[in-house]
């Protein structure tokens, strides 16, 4: 039954991240059609096509391989500058030839009949709404996803009362129980008990635990007195130095930081919260993202490592979908936590995942949808330059010249895909 459930979890949690992406799709659909682009597909996957109904001229279906989906815009490179009427000759360079096949490519389809309804012919405002609108509804789902669950179930938050005071300093891993002949934690040394709020930090007010483990980081070796809440009285602590130990840095934690330790443990509380706390929640997830995206390819080189290596793999690191379905079907199937906190857990993991692709589609490299963003922007900034000069009108963005760039990302957006899906189903990161 536990593998059933498993399998279950995991398939029920793949189907709504590619809702995701089928909203994603209609994100860039719907303001396309509005503004007349000519739209001759929408699908759901790459490869071979299972299903699909042409419903006027554009034709909707699913393809054999659920990873992604797309929206073909007719018009996405506009015709050579020297010969707009037609596609100019191939000339030398790879670059340039491959800028060329492209346009070649897309213009066998182009009737007369298109014209005004090529999507580089678009006005500026209006490509920016069609590229942009895709990610944006992913972080629209985020939004509503995690607001789904921190209005009505809550969310698991440290809190600022304390639930237990270690007593001596332990390497990672060692039984805390055992202090015989090791030195104590400043926190135990302090007087601080458990049941204690704290309520300022060398004289600081604190609000939050969040705060407050950043100020004891930051804190490192030196003086600190830390002023609580006890039976309805404030109190003073001892003044104690906190030590300086190895930490999870705070955006990647599979690596460890030099930082300050005070050695207390607080109350994990679930706390019902709205638009603004989930607002507060999602900035902190972007920031950790954006540190995240910088580290990808690095990450994934590791990855690619330790499976070739048979080293064990970084719990931290990145997955794919399939990995991110595995861990969901974990979650569905495991004993350790309530129903109701499974389902919550299943739902904010479907809003981080929301939140990723939208962060990862805003990238400004051509072929995400932020390459196509930064085009337009581009295209903009040319013209309004022209205008403030009193020059002629630029014209478009040629974007075929940055399909180098396209197929350099591409090549990487897939091999990372190849390497994460196969260590997710050889070497997977366990919850539980």
């Amino acid at each position: 039954m536990e593998y059933v459930i498993y399998g279950l979890g995991a398939v029920v949690f793949f189907v709504l991240v590619m809702a995701s992406i089928a909203l994603h799709e209609v994100g860039h659909l719907v303001p396309g059609k509005l503004f007349g682009v000519k739209t001759t597909q929408y699908f759901v996957g790459f490869g071979k096509t299972v299903w699909s109904k042409r419903v006027g001229e554009t034709e909707y279906g699913f393809k054999a391989i659920p990873l992604g989906g797309y929206v073909r815009f007719v018009g996405m490179y506009p015709p050579a500058e020297d010969r707009p009427d037609q596609i100019r000759a191939a000339r030398t360079g790879i670059f340039q030839s491959l800028a060329d096949s492209a346009r070649a490519a897309e213009w066998e389809t182009i009737q007369p009949a298109d014209n005004g309804r090529l999507f580089y012919q678009k006005k500026v405002w209006q490509k920016l709404i069609i590229m942009a609108s895709g990610p944006t509804m992913n972080l629209l789902l985020a939004f509503l996803i995690l607001l789904g669950v921190t209005a009505t179930y809550g969310t698991y938050r440290s809190q600022l009362t304390v639930n237990r005071v270690q007593e001596c300093m332990v390497a990672v891993g060692e039984a805390t129980n055992d202090c015989v002949g090791k030195p104590k934690t400043p926190a135990y040394e302090s007087g601080i008990k458990g049941g204690d709020t704290i309520v300022a930090f060398n004289g600081q007010p604190v609000s939050d635990w969040d705060q407050m483990s950043e100020l004891i980081r930051g804190n490192l070796d030196q003086p600190v007195v830390v002023t609580v809440l006890r039976d309805g009285q404030t109190v003073q602590l001892k003044q104690v130095d906190t030590v300086i130990t190895g930490v999870a840095d705070r955006w990647d934690p599979g690596k460890r930081v030099a930082a300050g330790f005070f050695g207390i443990e607080p109350v994990v509380e679930r706390e019902r919260g709205g638009p603004l706390v989930v607002l507060d929640d999602m900035w902190t997830m972007t920031e950790q993202t954006v540190h995240a995206l910088a580290a990808f390819p690095a990450k994934v080189y590791y990855t690619a490592a330790n499976l070739i290596t048979g080293k064990p793999r970084d719990i931290y690191g990145p997955m794919s979908i399939v990995g991110a379905s595995r861990a969901a079907g974990e979650v569905a199937s495991t004993d350790r936590i309530e129903a109701a906190d499974k389902v919550a857990t299943m739902f904010m993991l479907l809003g981080s995942v929301n939140l990723f692709v939208a962060l990862f589609n805003f990238i400004p490299l051509l072929p995400l949808d932020g390459g196509h963003i930064a085009g337009a922007l581009y295209e903009g900034l040319k013209k309004a330059w022209a205008r403030v000069r009193g020059r002629p009108d630029p014209g478009y963005v040629d974007t075929a010249k940055m399909l180098p760039v396209a197929y350099a990302v591409g090549g990487l957006i897939l091999i990372s895909g190849v390497v994460l899906i196969l260590a997710d189903l050889i070497d997977p990161i366990k919850l539980f």
